[in-house]
């Protein structure tokens, strides 16, 4: 679970990024964080990703208050959270399957045939299995965020936070990137979506937060459908 409990940021300049934020956000949920230019969208990926401490207030994610965590301890805990970013952040000089590995290898205990095994599990899920010795150049956009996603999930987390997963990407990509996302969602996974496409969130039906000046100005629930009501013992009528 992730919790905002009271969350200000403030920075030395005055500017007031995140004022008094109470936000929940329950395992296995699948959440879009949505805002304009400097609504406190990214103030808030990157205090889950603890690259900035809160001011005040308090930020549980998964048990862990990251208000108090040592920086020592930082690596260690971004390395349970699938990061997907914008612009990729994938290894140039690394093929496809070397940037997966590479989080594997990080962590450690993994020896070369699981290592082989989970990499190429991965790389059939995002549909990269026959890139996998291409490099990241050699890649469309969208293949390259699937790279990106495939080594944010190779750990297996718990939660996944993609800051403007799909900025960078065409409509059609933008669509195989999100559905993606929500494939992992059904396997249990928190998604946690910062982005701008009002559109592009619309389509999913999940539950759409609204930031404006810090502050949390919305917060839609997805709609539920017939078919989930008779799912779940409703008559359909």
């Amino acid at each position: 679970m992730i919790e905002f409990k009271n969350v200000t940021k403030r920075y030395p300049e005055g500017k007031v990024a995140l004022d008094n934020l109470n936000l929940k956000i329950d395992d296995g949920e699948f959440v879009f964080i949505m805002g304009d230019s400097g609504a406190g969208k990214t103030t808030m990926t990157k205090l889950l990703l603890r690259e900035e401490r809160i001011t005040e207030g308090e930020l549980w994610i998964d048990g862990v208050n990251l208000g108090k965590m040592r920086a020592s301890r930082v690596p260690k805990y971004r390395r349970r959270i699938g990061i997907v970013f914008q612009d990729f952040r994938l290894f140039k000089k690394k093929t496809v399957f070397e940037n997966v590995a590479f989080a594997l290898r990080v962590v450690g205990g993994v020896n070369s045939s699981e290592l082989k095994n989970r990499v190429m599990s991965m790389l059939r899920i995002v549909g990269l299995e026959e890139k996998a010795q291409n490099f990241p150049a050699q890649l469309s956009g969208g293949e390259q965020q699937r790279v990106a996603l495939a080594r944010a999930i190779i750990n297996n987390p718990h939660t996944i936070i993609a800051d403007e997963p799909t900025g960078n990407l065409d409509p059609k990509l933008s669509m195989e990137i999100m559905s993606l996302l929500v494939k992992m969602n059904k396997f249990g996974k928190t998604v946690v979506v910062v982005t701008h496409e009002e559109e592009l969130a619309k389509m999913f039906n999940q539950r759409i937060v609204r930031l404006k000046g810090g502050r949390l100005v919305g917060d839609e629930r997805p709609e539920v459908r017939p078919e989930e009501s008779t799912e779940n013992g409703g008559d359909g009528q």
